[in-house]
């Protein structure tokens, strides 16, 4: 998806957006200074930078008096080639931990009660209990890094990931309840294989196409993949990613040797364990950016059910894959793509229920 850049460095009091001008932030006023209902709404609106399946943004955040909630939007749920749902919550998991970040950031922590209410499905989580603990400047870079994060498909350089940096990203994201599978050659083979029997079944689905072109031209509305994001040609890589049809994103000679190839897995395959699948890929992600290591993830070896059953294999038969996932130093010689489009913050946020409590 999104090349990682090392984030420039704002100027005191803020963050640097897309554009490169500084997006100011609170984290100078104390969180028990300030309404929490404003910090809740300045985390739900930071959670829309959180990536998602083809750039679908299913979530949508309701701002309480005392609580923040996250639902999922069926309308934005890739249904032929997610039925279960599985990326459909991996999704909103990762605007989950967005927001917790934020809100870390604005020196509140919150009680998370994921799947709160077996009556409301849609219902993904409950933030409440929010203490005032004092800005956490960790938190304040890695929403810096929430602003820069980006997808780029292209090849990786020849530079290797130092150990280090894979090791921390490695931590960052069984921090968040789930494993991280880096793997050996003989596994990256076995992935090729898997990914491009994927990307074979995939193709024989006239439903599942249609539903691809669709995501990648809705960037008018705010949503999807559009052209400028997308390589021009198929990269030469050792797995092959999913194949959008022709960008114009230009693509230079390189290939991906030194890359490494990861599977987030976990012992469950439940809608509470997908939710913290993309808890932990943003927690990856964002460490991955604060290095200037790109990330992609690779969802289409997860989507079918017999590739799906070769990673397993692969996990010793101990876990179920999430998703997979290419780490690789990005390319100091290519400009990073354009950021996928947003949809407006009022079209994911409801402050509704507080307004005239905002400041």
């Amino acid at each position: 998806m999104e090349r990682a850049t090392p984030p420039r460095r704002p100027g005191r009091g803020g963050t640097m957006g897309e554009t490169g001008k500084v997006v100011t932030m609170s984290h100078e006023t104390p969180a028990s200074d300030r309404p929490l209902t404003t910090a809740l709404a300045e985390a739900a609106g930071m959670a829309g930078h959180a990536p998602s399946v083809h750039n679908t943004q299913p979530w949508h955040w309701a701002v309480l008096p005392d609580a923040l909630e996250l639902r999922l939007v069926r309308e934005r749920h890739l249904s032929v080639m997610d039925p279960e749902g599985r990326l459909l919550v991996v999704s909103c998991g990762a605007a989950l931990h967005h927001a917790r970040v934020a809100l870390a950031a604005e020196g509140w922590t919150p009680v998370v009660e994921r799947l709160p209410d077996p009556s409301q499905p849609d219902l993904l989580a409950r933030l409440t209990g929010f203490k005032p603990t004092g800005a956490d400047a960790d938190a304040m870079r890695t929403v810096q890094c929430m602003q820069v994060r980006h997808t780029d498909r292209r090849p990786v350089s020849d530079e290797p990931i130092p150990t280090a940096v894979l090791s921390e990203i490695d931590r960052a994201a069984t921090r968040e309840g789930v494993n991280l599978q880096v793997l050996d050659d003989d596994q990256k083979i076995e992935l090729a294989a898997a990914a491009q029997r994927a990307a074979e079944v995939e193709k024989g689905s006239p439903d599942l196409l249609e539903e691809l072109a669709y995501w990648t031209s809705r960037a008018a509305a705010g949503t999807g993949l559009p052209p400028e994001v997308l390589p021009e040609r198929a990269p030469e890589t050792t797995v092959p990613a999913r194949d959008f049809g022709p960008g114009t994103l230009p693509v230079g000679e390189g290939h991906d040797r030194a890359a490494r190839y990861a599977i987030l897995w976990g012992t469950d395959d439940e809608p509470d364990s997908w939710l913290h699948a993309g808890e932990a890929i943003s927690a990856a992600w964002l460490t991955a950016t604060r290095h200037g290591v790109s990330l992609v993830p690779l969802s289409g070896v997860v989507e079918v059910d017999s590739t799906r059953q070769t990673l397993r294999q692969m996990l010793s038969g101990l876990g179920f894959p999430y998703i997979s996932m290419r780490l690789g130093l990005a390319d100091p010689t290519q400009a990073g793509p354009p950021h996928t489009p947003r949809l407006e913050t009022a079209q994911t946020v409801d402050t509704s229920a507080v307004r005239g409590q905002l400041s």
